[in-house]
């Protein structure tokens, strides 16, 4: 089971990741409080463990800025959140080589089938816009044909649950491992520990 720790815009977050070695970290461009710029970014992304892939967080942001952070390996996959369609994202596959993550709001099983016939070479699937802190109903993961990162309200009491009953490729956790809206290294330990453990 992959873990991704998305969210990351302290300094000392890359130090409680590094140490925890998630295979994924986030950082997220998209307008809200843990955006983070390309120039942040950069400068993380060397510190950052080898082993760890970064991601970026987008939501209908220009062709040309993903491309260029995806080119210039400050991160290496992209992880697209608003209304990006199917020509946006094969657009984005000719000006890279790069995985690209589509973000599905899960408020039907419908909107996990229609996703599935995306270009994209994942689905992450929250619950309605994304980084609410709250899960969705994981009844409605069934026969995801596509790989996907299961986010939205995962923490510590609930992770291996929402494991069970989906069966993702992927964890994503934010705000679960986070105290006051910061970061918070035991709580990125502890979860990344205990997956590792079972």
């Amino acid at each position: 089971m992959k873990i991704k720790i998305c969210g990351l815009f302290r300094d000392c977050d890359i130090d409680y990741v590094n140490e925890a070695k998630p295979d994924f970290i986030g950082f997220v461009f998209a307008k809200s409080r843990r955006q983070v710029s390309g120039e942040w970014a950069e400068a993380m992304r060397s510190k950052l463990r080898s082993e760890i892939t970064p991601v970026g967080v987008f939501v209908n942001e220009s062709l040309a800025n993903v491309a260029q952070l995806l080119n210039n390996n400050v991160i290496e996959m992209a992880q697209l959140h608003g209304d990006e369609n199917e020509h946006y994202i094969q657009e984005l596959k000719s000006l890279t080589n790069k995985p690209i993550i589509k973000a599905v709001r899960v408020l039907s099983h419908d909107d996990i089938e229609t996703a599935q016939h995306t270009a994209a070479d994942f689905l992450l699937l929250d619950n309605g816009t994304g980084g609410t802190g709250e899960s969705f109903d994981w009844s409605l993961v069934s026969k995801v044909k596509k790989l996907f990162f299961l986010a939205g309200g995962l923490k510590a009491d609930n992770i291996k649950q929402a494991i069970v009953a989906t069966s993702p490729y992927a964890v994503d956790l934010s705000s679960g491992v986070e105290t006051d809206g910061l970061k918070d290294r035991a709580k990125i330990l502890e979860i990344v520990r205990s997956m590792r453990n079972d």
